[in-house]
């Protein structure tokens, strides 16, 4: 029993992180949007989705959060999506998608690290070598992206600068999220983790709301094929990412 666990743990979290990729693409789908009308229109489509799904459950679901359970899921929805989305979107624009990925890809390590604070946690000489090897692998397919152009290389000093510092804070703002979402689910046991990813979900596409307005004053160049493509790419990475 044990062992299929670990099996399909591990399995989840390797098909995790290949749909998780997903999200650098989808700037580059749709150039003309803004930030801001990428993030609303992303997190609307999955709190939608997120409300569809949980509704049949809602009432008992519900009756199992206190008002702090509520405010973690408006603090993990503000960090773990519209936050740490809105930064990426903008490093990808400004450093490109290859610095984008090297440092956001940084994750796994970061949280790992940031894991071992925990009580429960194994020492650092059981996971100092597995945390080695993420580290040199994530830094040889950022190198090998970079070193083929198209990078952070290819930016104007400024713009490079504000690309990586945002993807600096993407990578701080989903690694608070990953390792604050671990603890709120362990603290709640009457709820699933499907049911409080459900539960982030309609968080997050009811904080989507605001950036509604303010992202329609940015909308540029945004042509009927460009609307078509925003829909297509926000409920694509919505259900996949």
């Amino acid at each position: 029993m044990a062992a299929s666990s670990r099996f399909w743990g591990v399995a989840s979290g390797l098909a995790a992180g290949a749909l998780w990729g997903l999200v650098f693409l989808a700037p580059k789908v749709v150039p003309e949007a803004s930030p801001l009308l990428l993030t609303a229109g992303r997190y609307l489509a999955y709190g939608l989705i997120a409300g569809m799904l949980i509704a049949p459950r809602w009432r008992r679901v519900t009756a199992a959060l206190t008002r702090k359970a509520w405010g973690a899921l408006v603090w993990l929805s503000l960090a773990g999506n519209l936050v740490y989305f809105a930064f990426l979107v903008v490093s990808v624009h400004y450093a490109g998608v290859a610095a984008s990925a090297l440092i956001v890809g940084m994750v796994p390590v970061v949280v790992a690290l940031w894991g071992l604070r925990d009580k429960e946690s194994p020492p650092l000489s059981r996971v100092a070598p597995p945390i080695a090897v993420a580290a040199l692998a994530v830094g040889l397919i950022g190198w090998q992206s970079l070193s083929q152009g198209g990078g952070a290389a290819a930016q104007s000093g400024a713009a490079t600068l504000i690309g990586l510092g945002c993807a600096l804070a993407a990578l701080l703002s989903w690694t608070a999220f990953a390792v604050g979402n671990s603890r709120w689910m362990g603290r709640l046991p009457d709820v699933t983790p499907h049911e409080w990813s459900l539960l982030t979900g309609v968080v997050t596409g009811a904080l989507a709301l605001v950036l509604v307005i303010p992202s329609l004053f940015m909308l540029g160049g945004m042509t009927d094929d460009a609307w078509l493509r925003l829909i297509g790419v926000s409920a694509g990475v919505a259900i996949f990412a």
